[in-house]
């Protein structure tokens, strides 16, 4: 083809392009339909993924107003065994989020005798260190570390806005 095209002139090239938009012209203005007409499926699909996230997070803060879900400072009071990843952890508002540092393969409370800080992997561990006295947080700094999953986004929450409920591996 390229051969044929060095064998024309100009104005037929100019000619056999024009043609060609001319063809294309309908098709575009159908791919422009088709894609307003997705884009509107898509709005509606957000609309309602939204609708399900803000029922089920008014769902979630309902029940731990209601005290369904301990907090994390009554979990560490009141378990003495488990892995902190059988559980799924909330702040108050209803938002996800996961216990210690972002890009942990684990979640880990941090526990303060008020000089040193010791990293606790699960709940037996937050026990021992929770019956000797030891407190959640760093020195000077009581709480819970918390980050939002698949962010580097941390915060230090005091521990009872930090509620714990089941987690998918705990229920089955």
């Amino acid at each position: 083809m390229a051969d044929d095209l060095a064998q024309l002139d100009l104005d037929e090239i100019e000619r056999r392009v024009n043609g060609l938009r001319e063809r294309m012209r309908p098709l575009e203005q159908d791919l422009a339909d088709l894609r307003g007409q997705r884009d509107q499926l898509l709005t509606e699909l957000r609309r309602r993924r939204r609708l399900v996230e803000r029922t089920s997070r008014a769902d979630l803060k309902g029940a731990m107003r209601e005290g369904k879900y301990p907090t994390v400072a009554e979990l560490v009071a009141g378990t003495d065994s488990g892995a902190l990843d059988t559980f799924v952890f909330n702040l108050k508002t209803g938002g996800e989020v996961r216990l210690g540092f972002p890009g942990s393969r684990t979640q880990s409370l941090s526990f303060t005798d008020g000089v040193r800080l010791v990293n606790a992997a699960d709940l037996a561990q937050a026990a021992e260190l929770y019956a000797a006295g030891w407190e959640l947080g760093s020195p000077g700094r009581p709480g819970v570390r918390v980050h939002f999953p698949g962010t580097r986004q941390e915060r230090l929450v005091p521990a009872d806005e930090v509620y714990a409920r089941p987690g998918e591996r705990a229920e089955g």
